[in-house]
């Protein structure tokens, strides 16, 4: 909206409009700083409102009954804090992304879609008390939807065209050779961390392989991250580090040069993907502040569905899918700790791998106390994303 303001006032006027506005380091900044305030200034007459209604989570204890004595004081305290972030996230999207461009639209129909999915999961459970939420499986069936939505969008020319806009749409590329890469083209390209070339391209009916990777990586960032929103601060901290990683690169990849000095693809108008993932940076830091232990808001499904999503989206969007099992490394354990945990009950007879699942509350069974645990996490997933970093140099 700012930036479509600048360039009609330049245009009404005549005089020369001040470019920094323009510059992609420049909107990252402002939407960071807008999206942290705006958490921040809200933040405490909306978890009053969240009291007024009676918004409150209960711990719940069938599969790991020692949380209702661990987690004791957590009963009651509001949920759906996760309304704040993407509002405030949104309100960045509107003043300093290009509202023209196809990654703007993409990120947006992420976050409000899986946003709806976990606001009616969290209304279910607790403003209609006689239920557990959205069922499980209906729940992973409307994700699929939208995954496949956005990759039959990036895979299906004839999709593309059907929802094209006007005259908006500017495929990404890739340089190579000095070769432009079509969408189709650059879609069914693997990367690999730490290997400069794509390991393989996929064409035709193989793009199919592609399709069903952007699905898994979009469905499964968006529940890794839900798996691990457990701890006060845990999902919140993790996020923003993951995110701050990949708004680096995706920086990076919309710079000719510097993609040409990393060997990294070069994506014309990632640039916008990065001031998204800042605006998500500022927002779950200024969520940290009402978050952080003990919380005064959880963020729940509404939340943590959407986040982990757009994690996926821009991983997907950059070619990074891999990457983002690398950077977020403390999400994919969460993850499997849950699947080896039910594999192993089913399979072996009732036997259990982890006193209780997902992995932060087997640590709290082994009696470490819960800043300890989310203090850890932190440290590996800040390792993890300088990791995810340093490969764009070594390869």
């Amino acid at each position: 909206m700012f930036l479509l303001l600048i360039r009609l006032l330049g245009e009404w006027t005549h005089h020369k409009v001040p470019t920094v506005f323009e510059y992609y380091s420049t909107r990252m900044t402002l939407a960071a700083i807008t999206s942290l305030l705006l958490t921040i200034f809200l933040g405490k007459r909306f978890i009053k409102k969240l009291y007024e209604w009676k918004i409150g989570d209960r711990v719940r204890t069938e599969h790991c009954p020692l949380l209702g004595e661990l987690h004791r004081n957590k009963n009651d305290t509001p949920t759906m804090g996760g309304i704040l972030i993407l509002f405030s996230m949104l309100v960045s999207l509107i003043l300093w992304m290009d509202l023209k461009s196809i990654f703007t639209l993409i990120l947006f129909f992420t976050t409000v879609t899986m946003g709806l999915i976990g606001a009616t999961d969290d209304y279910l459970k607790l403003c209609r008390k006689n239920t557990k939420g959205l069922a499980g499986r209906k729940k992973i069936r409307w994700q699929l939807i939208i995954s496949s939505v956005i990759a039959l969008y990036l895979l299906v020319p004839q999709v593309s065209e059907m929802m094209h806009v006007g005259s908006f749409w500017t495929p990404p590329h890739a340089i190579e050779d000095s070769s432009r890469l079509s969408t189709q083209e650059y879609m069914g390209s693997l990367y690999v961390p730490f290997f400069k070339d794509p390991v393989f391209r996929l064409k035709g009916l193989a793009l199919i392989a592609i399709f069903f990777l952007i699905v898994f990586v979009i469905t499964g960032a968006s529940n890794a991250v839900n798996l691990t929103d457990g701890l006060d601060g845990l999902a919140s901290g993790t996020v923003m580090m993951a995110a701050s990683s990949f708004a680096i690169i995706a920086f990076l990849s919309n710079h000719y040069d510097f993609a040409k000095y990393l060997h990294i693809p070069y994506i014309e108008g990632s640039g916008e993907i990065a001031i998204y993932l800042a605006a998500m940076v500022g927002a779950t830091l200024g969520f940290l502040w009402y978050n952080g232990y003990p919380a005064q808001v959880f963020m729940g499904d509404t939340g943590s569905l959407p986040l982990g999503a757009i994690l996926g989206v821009s991983a997907v969007l950059l070619r990074k899918e891999l990457l983002l099992a690398i950077v977020g490394g403390v999400f994919v354990v969460e993850a499997l700790s849950v699947m080896i945990q039910v594999g192993s009950y089913k399979l072996r007879n009732k036997k259990r791998v982890f006193l209780c699942t997902p992995l932060h509350h087997h640590f709290e069974y082994k009696g470490w106390a819960e800043t300890k645990v989310v203090l850890r996490f932190w440290i590996i997933g800040l390792l993890l994303a300088f990791i995810g970093i340093a490969t764009l140099k070594f390869q």
